[in-house]
Formats: C-alpha cells, sequence, structure tokens
C-alpha cells in the first residue's frame, strides 16, 4: 500500500519526490551509501551543506537546517506514512540506505528493507532515528552550529506533515510512542500543527513563514 501511495505522490509530483516510490534500489553510481555523510570527518556532509547554504545565499548554520529539513523528511515520511496507511512501517538500516542529490533536494532509497508492524512499529522508528539520524544531527549540529533540538523538530514534522496532509491519523500519539527526542516539537492548531522550534527558513530574505512556523503560534 505504502509503495503505491508514493507513486501516486511521484506521478503528481512529476517525478519529483525525495524517496524511491518503491523504496527498494540498485544502486548504480549516481548513488552514495548514506553512511558516507556519518563518516568522520563528515566531508561529504559538510559539502552538501555548504551546497544548501549557496543555493539560498545563507549563513552555513541555515544552509545545515534548511540541509535537514529536506534529508530528515524524506528518510522519515515512508515510516509515518507506512504506520497511518497499514501499520507496516519500512526501516531502512544505515548500512543499506543511499542517497542522491535531486530535484527534490536529495532522493533516498535503500537495497533492502525491514518491515516492522503493530505495537513494537513506534519503537522500530525510534531506533531508525537513533541509527540513521541521530550521527547526522550531532554532525550537523558540531560542524554549523545549529542545536539538536532545531533539527529534530524538522523530523518531528516529517511525522506530522504526511499525517495531516496525505493520510490522516494520530501524529501526537506517534510522537509520544516514539518519544524522544522528536516528542513535544510540535503540537497540534486545528486540522493542522505547529512547530516549536523553528527550521531557520523564516530567516531568509523576502520569505514568508512557513504554515508551521513557530513565529506564527498565538500568543498564550
Amino acid at each position: 500500500m505504502l509503495t503505491e501511495v508514493l507513486t501516486r505522490m511521484a506521478d503528481a509530483r512529476g517525478g519529483v519526490i525525495g524517496v524511491e516510490p518503491g523504496l527498494v534500489i540498485d544502486p548504480d553510481d549516481s548513488w552514495t551509501p548514506a553512511a558516507e555523510l556519518a563518516r568522520e570527518p563528515h566531508t561529504l556532509l559538510g559539502e552538501l551543506v555548504d551546497q544548501t547554504a549557496a543555493r539560498w545565499n545563507a549563513p552555513r548554520h541555515v544552509g545545515a537546517a534548511l540541509f535537514w529539513k529536506t534529508y530528515g523528511y524524506w528518510h522519515t515520511l515512508p515510516m509515518a506514512l507506512g504506520w497511518a496507511l497499514d501499520g507496516r512501517v519500512p526501516i531502512m538500516r544505515l548500512a543499506d540506505t543511499y542517497f542522491k542529490v535531486s530535484d527534490a533536494g536529495v532522493t533516498i532509497a535503500a537495497t533492502g528493507v525491514t518491515w516492522a508492524s503493530g505495537d513494537s512499529a513506534p519503537a522500530a522508528i525510534g531506533g531508525a532515528l537513533a541509527e540513521s539520524q541521530r550521527p547526522l544531527v550531532r554532525a550537523l549540529s558540531a560542524m554549523a552550529k545549529v542545536g539538536e533540538r532545531t533539527l529534530w523538530g524538522s523530523t518531528a514534522e516529517a511525522i506530522a506533515h504526511p499525517l495531516t496532509q496525505i493520510e490522516r491519523a494520530d501524529y501526537m500519539g506517534l510522537l509520544k510512542e516514539i518519544g524522544k527526542p522528536v516528542d513535544g516539537l510540535v503540537e497540534p492548531a486545528g486540522d493542522g500543527y505547529f512547530r516549536r522550534t523553528c527550521c531557520l527558513w523564516i530567516t531568509l530574505p523576502d520569505v514568508e513563514a512557513c504554515g508551521s512556523c513557530c513565529v506564527l503560534r498565538p500568543q498564550r
């Protein structure tokens, strides 16, 4: 079911999507192992941050936050969406995950996935975030001086967004079951949500705030 929904998303976007709809690939030379991003001294990760910063004429810490907003979103979305659709969550181990720069920013896939389901699915998502995202979040924070909480806010939004815009489901319940570091970083607001951290997009000149931006949250 998940791959069918991803295929429809890709078709609606003219193929511009940040995850391979089938999830699994036989990588050619255009793909790079995601583990290379976690490899010290993080040269490749730094290059991608610098490219993102240059694209938006942004400071390096903003480039790091915007790179993560893209990478984290597409890595997280299949897990959140799979949970919402039929309770089956695809887990891409870091050693099996590949990426390439694309019109979507990056596109992610894997040489193989395992599937978690039932009551164990939220814990499996948490485990995938710990294995595949935490090393990159820590590296980005250290190299670009951007807060880890800011970066994890984008991962939390990558759970809330598809479950409000693609397949409505209890994203707050899922975030709570996953727990830290993503629980508590978004809050419901009507049919949508607000972030409790900023992705830093709003710091760019001549842009409008994202609809979920923390700066738009009503004052209490």
